[in-house]
């Protein structure tokens, strides 16, 4: 039987495996995102999770990174949404973990946050990240021209949402 990914909370702990999968990942990522390859890098991007608006995960299969997931920017109150980033790794990409480590952050967000809405902004020609929203039921909302600079671009994003049932 095949072992089933899990997310959990993203470490210091994580930094060494962390790196070394987002330096093997650099053609799967490409133009799309650019994960933390050094220390430095990974030191900003774990400091960027408060756990309060901010929340950082890892992806793991039997001990093996898988990929990040990312939910950031919550806002409560009558809002009670957030902005999902995420991106898988090189070896483990497009065998499903992702979308088992998807759908857990999606229940995470509804149950244990109290969150009504989330949204994931991606590029239009990113099939699989497309893919991926699709398969955890989020609905496409919209198109953002120029809505995120990446690489030190103003990309193009479709807006898709999943609302707590």
């Amino acid at each position: 039987m095949p072992a089933l990914a899990q997310i959990r909370p993203v470490t210091a702990a994580d930094e060494a495996a962390f790196i070394a999968a987002a330096r093997a990942s650099r053609r799967l990522h490409q133009p799309w995102v650019t994960a933390p390859c050094d220390a430095p890098a990974f030191a900003r991007h774990l400091a960027r999770f408060d756990f309060q608006a901010h929340h950082g995960f890892v992806v793991e299969v039997d001990g093996q990174l898988a990929g990040a997931i990312h939910l950031t920017n919550i806002v409560m109150g009558a809002f009670r949404s957030g902005y999902l980033g995420y991106y898988a790794f090189a070896g483990l990409a497009g065998q499903g973990h992702m979308t088992t480590g998807l759908k857990a952050m999606v229940r995470h967000a509804f149950t244990d946050l109290g969150l009504h809405r989330l949204e994931a902004n991606i590029q239009p020609g990113n099939a699989a990240s497309l893919a991926l929203v699709q398969r955890c039921g989020f609905q496409r909302e919209g198109y953002s021209p120029k809505y995120l600079k990446i690489g030190g671009r103003w990309r193009d994003h479709e807006r898709w949402a999943r609302l707590k049932t």
